[in-house]
């Protein structure tokens, strides 16, 4: 748990710039389109990525809450170089329960046209999904690289 008590400030802080932005998109009603190649403008999303679960909010609500106690449940064995990983993880989930809890939808508001549209939440929990894999990926190699060191001694 000390690496995330350490870290409470970054977490908070990415809860918070992501709530923000989803105010700031949901007041102002914006629709900027940024040089052809992406357009910022408000969604309601009621399902998760790719437009999965549409309409099934309660229940990507309490899948949130069930990961999000299974994260807190094995904090003790999360190491000192998948902490931040964890924790990008942890924001982005907050951030979207947030939404789903108190709004019954996900804000999102980043098009890129062709991909579907997304939020800051989103792009914590894929970056920290993907480096989470990378730096499990790496320990994995140097693991077996050591053993077939001391093979050949």
């Amino acid at each position: 748990m000390k690496p995330f008590v350490r870290n409470t400030l970054l977490l908070i802080s990415l809860v918070l710039l992501d709530q923000l932005l989803k105010l700031w998109i949901i007041t102002k009603r914006l629709y900027i389109d940024v040089a052809g190649f992406a357009v910022i403008h408000l969604i309601k999303n009621t399902g998760a990525s790719f437009g999965i679960l549409k309409d099934n909010n309660a229940l990507l609500a309490w899948v949130s809450v069930i990961v999000l106690g299974i994260i807190m449940m094995l904090v003790d064995r999360i190491r000192k170089e998948q902490v931040i990983p964890v924790l990008l993880v942890v924001a982005g989930l907050l951030g979207n329960l947030i939404d789903r809890v108190f709004r019954g939808f996900v804000i999102d508001f980043v098009d890129l046209k062709f991909w579907p549209v997304f939020n800051l939440a989103d792009s914590l929990i894929c970056i920290g999904v993907i480096w989470l894999g990378i730096v499990i990926l790496v320990k994995d190699i140097n693991e077996n690289k050591q053993k077939i060191r001391k093979g050949k001694k």
